[in-house]
């Protein structure tokens, strides 16, 4: 019985959902970004309707002039609406009437207004529903004295390769077809044993009557042709072919609507997309159901997130774009519970998809947090309790942790002649602090300092095997560091293509970076406790930060230099074998950041970091300073670290200048930081991993969640002024 009324709700007619324009309650929510403005335009599923595997995000193209708007998914094709208006024919951008503008847009839905034609007024929403199912809901009104004719043709085109043609599905409107997704990736392949969907199944549907439907080779020039049909031809024909077998570039959809003068009405199409192994009657159901919903009550979830984000009073639109892009960027990336984690937990990237970027949560990404918090702070503080639930008994945070569990990536010790678990960059008790200086949360900070005082315990008991108070990073120190490739002082040659363990000797140096962050951890333990009225458990903390910095000072401060360096872990020196160790990078201003330097050395590194031949570049500050001899302000692919610019350093730089009361300074790298950002997101509508210090173009992952950071430090400028 159950089947047959499972059938019966399947082959449903499918009415028309009333003309209803969505509306923007919140003022603050509301955006005007041209095709030129820095709005991010990467959309991915609220984190309750997603999942890691089995996860599409798209990309909308409404700045395009050589194409409709469009939206894009990685290695899944893009899909628009090609208008034809009184038998005019309507193909790309350059020829609408009035061209595209976003009016909202934030994690899983952009708003948009336009005119294809004049006195057609188009209100279109993309809405990523689910991980499966992309929306488009568009309100069309005639505000012309007339009546107008209007077709629409939604198209799904795979570009890259064929669709595969199951059927049409006449009672649903909805083409069934099969593609085939490669784990290959151009930054970092997908993990070959997880279950990524490779043949997959697509489903692209109409909720409105169709006229008729057709699937093609070629390409839109083609599709023209089609779609144009010759008036003076014997046999005009205005239908599209019906296809309904073999593998085809594009399928397209089509309805017909007469508009008469003020004359409103909604349509809208789906794109979805799953394994081919899933039940689609399942996902038709799901698509089915929302072609009767209105949006409008998931664009109010959207404002009631935002609510709570600090109502900043920007000096330019463009700041406040990225402020909501930033946290748009953190949101989009999060993910429910599942496997081996009971909390919410983050992806690197979920749009474009590459294999690192769904490694898992490790500490230095978590940094984004510090802005997430303003947003969500449940969620931002469940991130941090994946940490604290897969803590190894001995109070090891691994490298990574999230729904496959821990992952250590144990290593050979020579100091220890057995294998070694790797962590991360230390910055768990400073999130921590953090995030409860805006959630106020005392039963998260008590479990947090719990697991932070048994992680900083591990931390001296493995980071220094000398024990000589200053520390080194474990055997697999390249990922540890977080400064992979071209890094000038942990790696043995400039290029980058030889094995791992013969390259990194950040194992054999008493390292400053690790060294400071180990210096901030101690006293965010010593804020920590504080807070719960510990003055003895926050002097011992404060005590062994304030002992530590002393030795960073005797130790890593060259006095010809003026700087900080990383030293010789045998005898300290600043030598290692023939090099010398004295290369300027972006760590030697990390004794700012953890308050670990006096006011006199303070001075000296501010020169040395106003100095344009060296770090004060047109984009920031770079990793390493541009007068060393491995210096470059090209950014040609990810992960290098002798001269582009990665934010999330750069704020930490940032942080350290308002320590010193260097706040006109830390301004001006503050709008650096935005500049740089507003550029790219001018030009392609995307935040990077790095950025050059010099340059406008570059070639490195696009939408890294840490880019998220932002926000943080847009809060941070201004909240203090207002």
């Amino acid at each position: 019985m159950r089947n047959k009324l499972l059938m019966i709700f399947l082959f449903l007619p499918i009415a028309l959902v009333s003309a209803q324009r969505l509306t923007v309650s919140d003022d603050y929510l509301k955006i005007s970004a041209e095709w030129d403005d820095p709005l991010y335009t990467t959309y991915t599923a609220a984190m309750e309707r997603s999942r890691l595997y089995g996860d599409k995000g798209y990309k909308m193209d409404y700045y395009s002039d050589c194409a409709p708007i469009t939206y894009s998914g990685d290695k899944a094709g893009r899909f628009f609406s090609i208008w034809k208006i009184d038998q005019v024919v309507v193909n790309n951008i350059s020829e609408y009437y009035e061209k595209p503008i976003v009016t909202a847009s934030f994690s899983d839905m952009a708003v948009l207004e336009y005119s294809p034609f004049r006195g057609i007024k188009i209100q279109e929403t993309f809405f990523v529903y689910s991980s499966s199912i992309a929306v488009v809901s568009i309100n069309i009104k005639n505000e012309d004295r007339i009546k107008h004719d209007i077709e629409i043709y939604p198209v799904l085109e795979l570009g890259n390769d064929s669709l595969s043609i199951n059927n049409f599905d006449k009672p649903n409107a909805a083409y069934f077809t099969n593609h085939h997704e490669s784990k290959y990736r151009l930054i970092s392949g997908l993990y070959k044993n997880a279950p990524y969907p490779t043949n997959t199944r697509d489903i692209f549907s109409a909720g409105f009557d169709l006229y008729s439907f057709g699937a093609y080779n070629g390409d839109m020039n083609d599709f023209y042709n089609t779609i144009k049909t010759d008036f003076y031809s014997e046999n005009r024909n205005d239908s599209l072919n019906h296809s309904v077998e073999g593998n085809k570039d594009f399928i397209a959809l089509h309805g017909k609507l007469s508009l008469q003068a003020g004359e409103e009405i909604n349509i809208k199409y789906f794109r979805g997309w799953q394994d081919e192994k899933e039940d689609s009657k399942e996902l038709i159901n799901q698509i089915n159901k929302l072609k009767q919903e209105s949006l409008q009550k998931y664009l109010d979830d959207n404002i009631r997130l935002f609510s709570r984000i600090p109502r900043i009073k920007f000096k330019s639109e463009d700041e406040k774009l990225i402020y909501l892009g930033a946290f748009n960027l953190v949101r989009g990336c999060m993910l429910p519970p599942e496997g081996e984690t009971k909390y919410n937990y983050y992806v690197f990237s979920r749009e474009p998809l590459w294999g690192w970027g769904h490694g898992h949560q490790v500490l230095h990404e978590s940094l984004s947090m510090l802005a997430y918090a303003y947003l969500d702070l449940v969620s931002a503080q469940g991130s941090q309790y994946v940490y604290m639930e897969q803590q190894r008994e001995d109070g090891l945070i691994a490298y990574r942790h999230g729904p496959r569990g821990m992952q250590d990536y144990p290593h050979f010790s020579k100091a220890l002649n057995r294998d070694m678990s790797s962590t991360s960059a230390p910055f768990f008790n400073w999130i921590n602090w953090e995030i409860y200086s805006v959630s106020k949360d005392k039963k998260f900070l008590a479990d947090a300092y719990k697991s932070g005082r048994k992680y900083i315990n591990w931390l001296f008991e493995n980071r220094d095997l000398d024990h000589d108070g200053t520390f080194e990073w474990g055997p697999y120190g390249i990922i540890e560091n977080v400064r992979d490739w071209y890094n000038a002082v942990f790696q043995v040659s400039a290029e980058r293509y030889l094995d791992v363990d013969k390259e990194d000797i950040s194992d054999e140096l008493e390292c400053l970076d690790l060294t400071v962050m180990i210096i901030k951890e101690l006293r965010s333990l010593s804020k920590i406790a504080g807070a719960f009225s510990l003055p003895e458990d926050a002097k011992y903390y404060e005590s062994k930060a304030d002992t530590i910095s002393q030795l960073v000072n005797e130790r890593m401060w060259d006095n010809e230099k003026k700087f900080f360096f990383s030293i010789n872990k045998e005898d300290h020196s600043f030598k290692f074998m023939s090099r010398d160790l004295r290369r300027e990078e972006i760590i030697g201003f990390l004794p700012l950041w953890a308050e670990a330097v006096d006011n006199e050395r303070a001075a000296f590194l501010i020169d040395k970091l106003t100095d344009t031949t060296k770090f004060w570049r047109r984009y920031g500050v770079p990793t390493l300073a541009a007068d060393d001899e491995w210096f470059t302000p090209y950014v040609d692919y990810c992960c290098k670290w002798n001269g582009p610019v990665w934010l999330l350093w750069d704020y930490l730089v940032y942080d350290g200048l308002r320590n010193y009361g260097y706040d006109d300074i830390a301004n001006q790298l503050a709008d650096k930081m935005i500049n740089v950002a507003a550029v790219q997101l001018r030009k392609n509508h995307n935040f990077w991993e790095s950025y050059s210090p010099d340059n406008e173009v570059l070639n490195s992952p696009p939408n890294y969640i840490w880019d998220s950071i932002l926000a943080k430090l847009l809060i941070d400028k201004y909240v203090r002024l207002q």
